[in-house]
């Protein structure tokens, strides 16, 4: 019988819960395959209620750790051999706004509007001054504590990079690895991830899809260097990578010496308890570049996103291409900070995955 101790750590207990067996899983102290004891035994065992048990068994199911057979019951998924790079998150919810009824509830702009008059007001002069190449301090901050809270990521501020938008990110990740290195790419996929590379001379392939990522034989006889994926939402076909699949992906890039780009595309949406655990925490070999955008997830008009490099390339990033500006105002960047740091950013997602799972009902 599995015997955890839920008392320690934040957060929902149902997420304790997940966070424990997942770890058994990934260890192999649960076996593959294995049958997880049936909701209600292990809720009386532990001393929770039922609805803890299922919500942590649903969070497992959502990330691919577990399977769900009708009428047999939850059972531990087959995975290759994990080791983690990501600490227990803290997952305790920013408090929330209820939605008034009849309201809007997507992006909020009153929280934005009070916040551009104060920085105006806070920074004056300091405006006008050009931001640092990587992006601005406070931003950078920012973004490394939300990923830690949202998304369980341990991320130095001195590894992010602002961007204006993810396209922009692309051709510099095209630029840093340079013309000799091949690219794959997922087929079908974002078009404009192909044109951006083809743009900028980068040498590229197409792997095909299947129902659950990238075709597994496409990518075992590939020769590509650097893998570009989209694990949580893959676009035009909405494929997300189980658990299995994401480890694979890491598997090739670890035996082969390849770099994975692990554009985070639509994730914070996730209409599930949490969002799916990024390849980043699952990578032990610092092969992971993580990318992601806040054109998306607030508006198409707000052109910033930004990239996490792994340690290793930082130093190359540096002396390559450290003598570009940075193409973000920097009252775009205060203004985005200060809405990140006072949770507004995460109540507006709170806000569309409620509304999400609403509409899956």
């Amino acid at each position: 019988m599995l015997t955890y101790n839920l008392k320690e750590g934040t957060g929902p207990l149902y997420m304790r819960l997940y966070w424990h067996i997942r770890e058994d899983i990934r260890s192999g102290a649960i076996p593959s395959g294995s049958r997880l004891p049936s909701k209600r035994t292990l809720a009386e065992h532990l001393d929770v209620s039922v609805i803890t048990v299922d919500g942590a068994y649903k969070c497992l199911v959502d990330e691919g750790y577990a399977v769900s057979r009708e009428r047999s019951g939850y059972f531990a998924a087959k995975l290759g051999a994990v080791s983690v790079n990501a600490e227990v998150p803290d997952y305790t919810p920013v408090v929330d706004v209820p939605a008034e009824p009849g309201r809007d509830l997507g992006f909020r702009y009153s929280a934005l509007t009070k916040i551009m008059r104060e920085v105006i007001t806070d920074y004056g002069e300091k405006l006008l001054l050009k931001p640092p190449a990587f992006g601005c301090a406070e931003l950078r901050n920012a973004i490394a504590a939300f990923l830690r809270r949202y998304r369980g990521m341990r991320v130095e501020p001195a590894r992010v990079i602002v961007g204006s938008g993810a396209e922009y990110l692309y051709g510099m990740l095209a630029q840093l690895f340079g013309r000799d290195r091949l690219f794959a790419l997922e087929d079908p996929g974002y078009e404009k991830i192909r044109l951006v590379y083809a743009s900028c001379g980068a040498k590229y392939e197409l792997l095909p899809l299947d129902g659950d990522g990238i075709s597994s034989a496409a990518l075992a006889s590939s020769s590509a260097d650097i893998l570009h994926v989209t694990p949580y939402h893959s676009y035009p076909t909405g494929i997300t990578a189980s658990a299995s699949k994401r480890r694979e992906y890491l598997d090739w890039a670890e035996r082969g010496g390849g770099i994975i780009i692990e554009d985070d595309f639509d994730s914070e949406f996730s209409p599930s308890r949490k969002p799916q655990e990024p390849l980043f925490s699952m990578d032990r070999g610092g092969r992971v570049i993580y990318l992601n955008t806040f054109s998306h997830s607030l508006a198409p008009s707000m052109r910033m996103g930004y990239m996490v490099l792994p340690e290793g390339l930082l130093r190359d990033y540096s002396e390559r291409l450290g003598f570009y500006s940075c193409p973000v105002p920097a009252f775009d960047q205060y203004v985005l900070a200060r809405f990140i740091d006072r949770g507004h950013f995460e109540r507006h997602l709170n806000r569309v995955r409620r509304r999400l799972r609403t509409e899956e009902k």
